[in-house]
């Protein structure tokens, strides 16, 4: 499900012929000006927000022409945005720090959230493992090295003071090796999680939204040449943005919300009330940084053995805070 093909999304002229006929803050014969948005995965809450804020016609309402990419993993849209194929992307605090001392010219401009909402380390509802302490020794599964799966089984044996072997199975891989035996436990992530609690197939252990301290977990981030040369374009966007998560979000909404999350994932109405209620109603709705969270993102950047990172200051502008559009 994380692991799929980029996907150019389709409403370009679509947008951009509403925009003339239906958004009368533009002047007659103007031309929206185009964004161009990268998300990580098709299922992840960034994607709801930005595929609400397109059906809402948000971005029209701001001038704009939303151009939305979706794309196999965190590391291909920051990989975009570095060669200049996107201007906004969502993706984790931390990548900015790695990447500015690289020469990627990239900063942090909203803050998505304070936490890991929706991602749990889990057991078989059989399993005789009853704590972190007793995954001392045992196989435990994440997607892959460097990913936020790992991030998170690094941080629980830091944390917990266990070694476990992390065993990379990629997304896909996760339920089925848990379910089979191959590992004893897994780090997953909603709206699987949600899925997995609801069909009984898994018991908690850690709560990683409750347990890990708030800190930056991702945030939107821009080009330095996009933050100079367009920065009302940004605002906008962002504007748009977060008036998507805004509309998710009021619970007169509700009923539509929940129609658009299982749309947009793909699953049962069900488990798109959990997603809805316990990830993107946790989410920042502000966009608000500040200095802790993102210094304490850097510490989970470095327990991962991420290094040469560039000073907490350089990592993000606070100029851009969101004024949801409705």
């Amino acid at each position: 499900m994380r692991h799929r093909q980029p996907d150019r999304v389709r409403r370009t002229l679509l947008v951009g012929s509403a925009a003339t006929l239906f958004a009368p803050r533009l002047a007659f014969g103007q031309a929206a000006t185009t964004v161009r948005i990268g998300v990580p995965t098709k299922t992840y809450f960034p994607t709801i927000i930005a595929e609400t804020a397109i059906r809402q016609k948000l971005f029209e309402k701001e001038g704009l022409k939303p151009e939305l990419t979706i794309y196999r993993s965190g590391a291909e849209g920051f990989e975009a945005i570095a060669a200049g194929a996107a201007d906004i992307i969502y993706n984790s605090s931390m990548s900015v720090a790695g990447g500015l001392n690289k020469g990627v010219k990239v900063r942090n401009v909203a803050n998505g959230g304070l936490g890991y909402y929706g991602w749990y380390l889990v057991v078989k509802p059989d399993s005789p493992i009853k704590s972190p302490a007793d995954l001392a020794g045992k196989k435990v599964g994440i997607t892959a090295a460097g990913s936020g799966s790992d991030i998170l089984a690094l941080w629980a044996q830091n944390h917990h003071k266990i070694q476990f072997t992390r065993v990379p199975v990629g997304g896909g891989g996760l339920v089925p090796n848990l379910l089979t035996g191959n590992i004893d436990a897994t780090v997953i992530y909603s709206p699987l999680s949600f899925k997995m609690f609801i069909d009984k197939q898994a018991r908690e252990l850690i709560d990683f939204g409750a347990a890990v301290p708030p800190h930056s977990t991702g945030s939107w981030i821009a080009t330095d040449k996009m933050i100079a040369e367009r920065p009302q374009v940004l605002q906008k966007a962002l504007n748009a943005l977060y008036g998507g998560l805004g509309f998710l979000c009021d619970d007169k909404n509700r009923a539509t919300a929940i129609k658009l999350v299982a749309e947009i994932d793909e699953i049962p109405e069900n488990i798109a009330a959990e997603e809805l209620d316990k990830s993107l109603k946790k989410l920042s709705r502000t966009g608000e940084f500040r200095k802790e969270w993102m210094a304490t993102a850097l510490d989970m950047a470095r327990l991962i053995g991420m290094t040469n990172l560039a000073p907490v200051e350089e990592i993000y502008v606070d100029k851009f805070q969101p004024k949801p559009t409705v």
